[in-house]
């Protein structure tokens, strides 16, 4: 199995505190918008491979952001869950079109629900 080409940007700047630096969240809304489907992972993480292994089978070859092999994965992964409104760990996350899906219940549910397929189509992830 492969994935895309990883891409990533890094901007100076720091986290400060419990809130997000607006860098912070822009860094992500940035690296989200930079591709139809966008998934930040932990290369270790169970959930994250099986969702990246659901939109490789469905032939959408979405763009991962490993965040443990990123010198800025710690304070992205804090910005995630702030976004996300946990205080746990929050990966996977995924954007599709550039707007946040959520973690992989969202996703699953999403995926059950009929309304993942949709939303890859509008996003022209999918075009079948």
């Amino acid at each position: 199995m492969q994935y895309q080409a990883e891409r990533c940007y890094y901007v100076p700047g720091s986290y400060r505190g419990v809130l997000p630096a607006v860098d912070d969240v822009e860094r992500v809304v940035r690296l989200a918008s930079g591709s139809a489907v966008v998934i930040f992972s932990l290369s270790s993480c169970c959930m994250c491979h099986a969702v990246k292994r659901l939109f490789c089978g469905m032939g959408v070859y979405p763009t991962v952001y490993e965040l443990d092999q990123d010198p800025r994965g710690k304070e992205i992964e804090r910005t995630l869950s702030l976004l996300l409104g946990t205080a746990a760990s929050s990966v996977p996350v995924v954007f599709i079109g550039g707007k946040l899906v959520g973690a992989m219940d969202r996703v699953m549910a999403s995926h059950i629900g009929g309304t993942l397929v949709p939303l890859l189509k509008e996003a022209g992830a999918l075009w079948l």
